[in-house]
């Protein structure tokens, strides 16, 4: 498999079907995407469990496995990718039920090579949008969303205890300290602050900061310990544990990942 390249799999257990489709899409493709077959149905759900497929084209009648069978073996997998099924005239029940597990496209057998790509160009272009729409997901913290300080009910002593934050969140900050800004007690602005804005101060702080590191690692070729002192941690090691406390991920694969150094997004 061709190192950065997206991989188009072409699942056929007609020879001539499945060859004719890869020489075509390899002159096509020059170079842009690793092009890959398999026989049969067995082979190629090994394979789309263990490897990265951006564009599946299949046959919807194969002997064992179906192509409906893998298309339904794909349902729950965070990797599935886009689908195009390949049918006969007399096959056009597989056909809608294929659409309707997801296939984006069908093509008629005898294929026809103008059509062919057409579709598959097509296809490609939703599997990017799906891509761009995955990582948009990761980047966004819905949480933070919800916190409108423009929103009814929320109070004045809140609304400027998140603008201090948003403007210093590069310093060392505490709550009690925010709080004395504001002129209230520590414990009463920790109440007011949960109640009005749905999450406690230091979870708010928390998020805040990973939401502006996420940024500046997509943004900037900053080091990850740098990027953490930016954004108010003293530390790499604490700013790798909050990080991944609240993405699951560590800074540098997150930034790896969303920049395209592996399009597997976990």
């Amino acid at each position: 498999m061709s190192l950065g390249n997206k991989t188009i799999l072409i699942v056929d257990d007609e020879p001539r079907t499945r060859q004719g489709i890869k020489q075509t899409l390899e002159l096509w493709a020059a170079g842009r995407y690793s092009v890959e077959t398999c026989d049969n149905g067995v082979e190629a759900r090994e394979r789309l469990r263990q490897e990265r497929v951006h564009l599946l084209i299949t046959d919807v009648r194969m002997p064992e496995v179906s192509g409906l069978d893998l298309i339904y073996s794909l349902q729950e997998s965070p990797r599935k990718p886009v689908i195009i099924v390949i049918s006969g005239y007399a096959e056009f029940d597989y056909v809608q039920q294929a659409m309707r597990l997801g296939a984006v496209n069908y093509l008629l057998k005898p294929l026809d090579k103008s059509e062919l790509l057409t579709v598959v160009e097509d296809a490609l272009k939703r599997e990017e949008e799906q891509q761009r729409h995955v990582k948009l997901e990761k980047l966004v913290d819905h949480k933070l969303l919800e916190i409108d300080p423009d929103q009814a009910g929320m109070g004045q002593p809140v609304k400027e205890a998140i603008a201090y934050v948003e403007q210093h969140l590069h310093e060392q900050l505490t709550m009690a300290e925010v709080a004395g800004l504001i002129h209230l007690n520590a414990s009463y602005f920790s109440v007011l602050f949960k109640e009005q804005a749905g999450v406690s101060f230091t979870e708010y702080l928390s998020r805040l900061r990973i939401q502006r590191a996420k940024e500046l690692l997509l943004q900037t070729a900053l080091p990850v310990g740098e990027i953490g002192e930016r954004v108010g941690y003293r530390t790499d090691k604490y700013f790798i544990k909050v990080f991944k406390s609240l993405e699951a991920i560590s800074p540098s694969r997150y930034r790896q990942q969303m920049k395209g150094g592996s399009e597997e997004i976990q």
